[in-house]
This record gives C-alpha cells, structure tokens and sequence, in this order.
C-alpha cells in the first residue's frame, strides 16, 4: 500500500493538538505507523477491549495508549479528562477515532462528542486527518484486496479559544462537514489517477487478468448486469477444469521459476484417491 500524506506540517506543529480521524478499517493503523514520525508526541485513544489481545495490548499500554470503555460513557469521558494534563504538560497529541467504531461503508459517520469535550475544555485546537476511501482497493463483501493508494490529507487546525460547551455542536458539525468534503475530493483523485470506476475495484478499459480469461473460457460465457452499485456478475454451467487449469499455467510457470523451481508449474491435475489406496500398518 502506499501512503500519500497531505498537510504534514500541521501534524508536525510543536504543540498540543486533539487530532480526529475517520475510522475505516484496521488498516488506519499502518497508515499511521506510516506518517508516526511526522506528528513527533502522539498517543491514542483505543478500545479497552484492545488491551487484552496480548501481546499488542501490552506493548501499546506500554508505549501510552489510553484505553476506554465504550460500554460506559461516564468512564470514557473521565479517561479523557484525565489525559489533558498531560496533553498540555507535554506539548503532545491525542489521536481520536471520533465515529467511534470502524465503518467502511464509502462516508464518514455521525461524531461522538467525547474528542471535542476535551478540545474545548482545555482550549486545543482540532486537528482533522482524513484517509481516501479504501472502496478504491478494498471489498470486504467479496473479500478482495488488491494493491491500494490512500491519500491522508491533515487539514489546518480549528481553533477553540473562547469555546464552550453550548459550542460543541456547531464544532463537530463544522468539523465533520470539512472532512467529508475532502474526503469526496481525495477518493475521487484516487480514482480518476488510477483509472477506476464505480466502486473502485473495477480496472481500466483494456486490462485483462487471469480471472478475465477464465471467465471467458466457461460455457456459455458470463452474464454481466450494467456496472452499478449492487450489480452482480452470474456465471453459466459448470467449472471446466481444464480449460482453467490452462489459462492459469503460464501464471503459474511464471511463479515456478520466480521460486527456483524452473519451468515447472505447481499446479497438478487433481487426483482422486480411493480408501484401498491408503496403506495401514
């Protein structure tokens, strides 16, 4: 995957910072590896759950993390509180997933308040990062990842000197209504760079793959529907082996020498082994 970082000299400002991003998939977390460097003093806000998958949670609680529990929001939101001192203390950052859960469903969520109430308590600024849709690259139904490019884009802090609480509203309105339209702006960027269309996981005109022949080779061929949102692609008749087995040998071939083994293809045909073929001591 490749990580293509917007805005870095807002990450890298020498001061204390709620940052808020959209909360995709696990993948957020090595885009973050990614551009960590970038932001210097940074800790997070994780799931408690996430502390007892060993040995990940320990290390993370090691290395500052603070943990809250979702299920109780007096007690997250008293985490939180607690974390500010230390935030303004030493100048560092706190990384907020304010949608609360990951989503991948191509748009950004409704905001939890929890971020915000510390923003505007301690009077630092807001931070929004926003990722590019994974849709470009990743399709969870169908589990299909291919490789992907991701735009993270930080925008210029917003302020919250002089905010109060009856102001939290509006603050995440206005923050979450920046985000979305970045985020529309870098997906469609993606998109158009890379020649996609629709969901994302269609290829550019002409572009043939191994799973395209093997389509073309079934009898009767394929049914396609016209590309749309929910459009499906239905296959006629039976699986051939050998016409498949076929189109992917010189696939495999290729893979065969990459691994040292020359010219030979690791696919066989298949075997059927009957129960007197098995030798018992």
């Amino acid at each position: 995957m490749k990580w293509e970082v917007r805005g870095a000299e807002h990450m890298g400002a020498d001061r204390a910072m709620v940052m808020v991003a959209n909360h995709q998939s696990s993948l957020d977390i090595l885009g973050m590896f990614d551009f960590w460097h970038l932001m210097d003093k940074c800790t997070v806000i994780a799931k408690r759950e996430l502390f007892f998958a060993w040995p990940f949670g320990l290390a993370a609680w090691l290395s500052g993390l603070i943990f809250i529990d979702r299920r109780h929001a007096q007690r997250a939101q008293t985490a939180m509180n607690e974390s500010t001192k230390m935030l303004i203390e030493k100048r560092t950052k706190l990384w907020v997933f304010p949608e609360g859960t990951r989503r991948i469903t191509n748009e950004i969520h409704p905001f939890k308040k929890g971020a915000f109430h510390v923003a505007v308590r301690a009077q630092l600024p807001i931070l929004p990062v926003v990722y590019s849709s994974y849709h470009t690259f990743l399709d969870t139904k169908n589990k299909v990842m291919n490789p992907g490019h991701v735009i993270v884009t930080a925008l210029p802090p917003i302020e919250t000197k002089g905010l109060t609480i009856d102001d939290i509203p509006e603050l995440i309105e206005r923050t979450r209504n920046a985000m979305i339209e970045t985020f529309k702006a870098t997906t469609k960027e993606v998109e158009n760079r890379f020649n996609l269309s629709g969901h994302g996981m269609t290829p550019a005109k002409g572009t043939t793959t191994v799973i395209s022949r093997i389509a073309a080779a079934l009898p009767g061929g394929v049914s396609k529907q016209p590309t749309t949102a929910t459009s499906t692609t239905t296959v006629v008749g039976p699986l051939p082996i050998r016409p498949v087995v076929e189109l992917i040998e010189p696939e495999a071939r290729k893979i065969g020498s990459l691994l040292g083994g020359g010219d030979a293809s690791p696919i066989k045909e298949p075997t059927a082994y009957r129960r007197k073929d098995v030798q018992r001591d």
